[in-house]
């Protein structure tokens, strides 16, 4: 309930109430589960969207949408109202302006940011990457923005980490060395947020933070709720989100000093969640965060079951507290309670370490700071209760909330897919494949042209061949031919030679012929015709 610039939170000795100019300082809802850690946190949320003061809250059980519909006075609430003070008649249950998103796209607005909004670091957390794993992610998120690819939703980041690991010989002497086995590590990281709705919740039309910064026209704030019953499921989303939420507040929101009023406050329920397992980088971020976003005008807000679940340098800047009842079985236990009660400035009517074992559902040990910006000293109260329901809204009003939402449905419901990197990598590999084609077809025309040059060379080589085998052929029948008429022409010298000796000798036998016929004539007279032949032959040796 807004009182004048304060909000009036419960009732203890005195009034406990919630300073609209120190609120910015931040503050720590805790408690065991049970305890009404949900009704404190509509009441202040009531009291800040009054102010004119915009809030979000995550709704992890479904209840909180129960801020958009009035409350109904009950017999319970009627026992109540003398404590407050408070006649029945006083009492007006009304709704708060509330605005309903949901990271699934299942039952609000959908909320949407990108990869590269998310950033290389907190994906990693994300994902669960080993350091050397993150230094890949870095390298990649690295190529994508010297290359002007943008990175907006999971397959574009699939197809970078391809793109890098095909080619990481080129890169590794830029950027560092990439192992195919880290890629796929975060490949099959990948897979695990995909499977949880990564698909969804990672792209366009990304959420616009001033669009959290409206109000009603009736100048109260609105109370975006984010529908978080399934996220919650999904933890490590859930709390890498609203870091992603707080840090994108933190760069977005321009220095404003002390207001009179807060700009903006973020409730984190299951604030947990963000510290499990947290690397000390990204607690040193949170705790930065948490210090200097007072300056900017944002109150942050955590809920938990115990401040024990909250780091010491975080802790130490919440300085506005509700801690309902603990419960301790343990010595560890024992030892969050003490550790909590001593948080507080003490009160001598009272031991804070018993009252936190013994305060009901609905009571809790408050301490706001004062106009001067100290704590309070503790008050034992009870919790006023809101004038919204205290359970979830009904399906029809929550209906109505969200068809009241059109200009932010128009602006963010249906999915942007426009030009980034999965596109310019399809297309590159369009063209390389294409270059790859068209190089092939030149190897093989190549390899086409050169077979058929060397079986043209191959072709004149045996022409060639063949010529001077031919050639050869020819000069030996030539040689051949040659040489048969060379003996043809001795052959017939040889036998004109032996005619001519045959003919001598025909002549020189006839004559020697004549000359024996002559002499035996002259020789027959004397020695008688056969006698004188005989003669004549022995004489010139001619056989008659």
């Amino acid at each position: 309930m807004l009182i004048n610039d304060k909000i009036w939170v419960a009732q203890g000795e005195v009034p406990c109430c919630l300073l609209l100019n120190q609120a910015n300082r931040h503050g720590l809802i805790a408690g065991a589960t049970g305890t009404g850690k949900t009704v404190t946190l509509k009441v202040l949320a009531e009291g800040f969207s009054e102010a004119g003061v915009p809030v979000f809250m995550a709704d992890v059980k479904g209840d909180v949408t129960g801020m958009a519909q009035a409350g109904a006075m009950s017999d319970g609430l009627r026992k109540r109202l003398g404590y407050f003070g408070l006649a029945e008649e006083e009492v007006r249950f009304t709704g708060a302006p509330c605005r309903i998103w949901d990271m699934l796209g299942e039952g609000g607005c959908p909320v949407r940011i990108t990869i590269s909004d998310m950033g290389p670091v907190l994906l990693s957390r994300l994902l669960g990457l080993t350091d050397v794993q993150q230094g890949v992610l870095n390298v990649v998120f690295r190529v994508a923005d010297d290359q002007g690819m943008l990175l907006l939703d999971l397959k574009d980041l699939r197809s970078m980490l391809a793109y890098v690991a095909e080619h990481a010989k080129e890169y590794e002497t830029t950027y560092g060395r990439v192992s195919s086995q880290s890629v796929g590590a975060i490949q099959r990281a990948l897979l695990a947020v995909e499977d949880q709705g990564g698909d969804i919740f990672f792209g366009e039309p990304a959420l616009d933070l001033t669009d959290w910064f409206a109000c009603a026209s009736d100048g109260r704030g609105y109370v975006n709720i984010l529908n978080a019953a399934k996220l919650i499921q999904m933890p490590q989303i859930y709390a890498m989100f609203l870091l992603w939420m707080l840090s994108s507040l933190f760069e977005v929101l321009p220095e404003v000093g002390d207001l009179d009023k807060p700009k903006f406050v973020f409730f984190f329920d299951e604030a947990h969640l963000l510290f499990d397992d947290m690397p000390k980088q990204l607690t040193d971020k949170i705790v930065q965060v948490v210090k200097l976003i007072r300056s900017k005008g944002v109150g942050v807000y955590f809920i938990t079951q115990s401040p024990s679940d909250v780091p010491s340098e975080v802790l130490a800047q919440l300085n506005n507290r509700v801690q309902h009842g603990l419960r301790a079985y343990t010595p560890a236990e024992m030892k969050a309670v003490k550790a909590a009660a001593e948080s507080f400035r003490d009160n001598p009517g009272f031991d804070e370490v018993a009252a936190l074992q013994d305060l009901g559902t609905g009571e809790a040990l408050v301490s706001f700071l004062d106009d001067e910006g100290r704590p309070s000293i503790a008050q034992r109260a009870r919790v006023l209760f809101p004038a919204c329901r205290m359970a979830a809204a009904d399906e029809d009003v929550i209906a109505w909330v969200i068809e009241g939402q059109s200009e932010l449905q128009e602006k963010y419901g249906e999915t942007v897919d426009r030009v980034s990197a999965y596109e310019m990598i399809s297309e590159a590999r369009e063209v390389e494949a294409a270059n790859a084609q068209l190089a092939a077809e030149r190897a093989a025309f190549e390899k086409e042209r050169a077979a058929f040059e060397k079986e043209r060379q191959k072709e004149a080589e045996r022409q060639a061949r063949e010529a001077e085998r031919e050639a050869e052929r020819r000069r030996r029948q030539l040689e051949r031919e040659a040489e048969a008429a060379r003996k043809r022409q001795e052959q017939e010298a040889a036998r004109i030679e032996r005619e001519r000796l045959r003919a001598e000798e025909q002549r020189r036998r006839e004559r020697q012929k004549a000359m024996t016929d002559v002499a035996g004539t002259l020789l027959s007279p004397v020695f008688g015709k056969r006698t004188g032949k005989k003669i004549a032959r022995g004489i010139f040796g001619t056989r008659l």
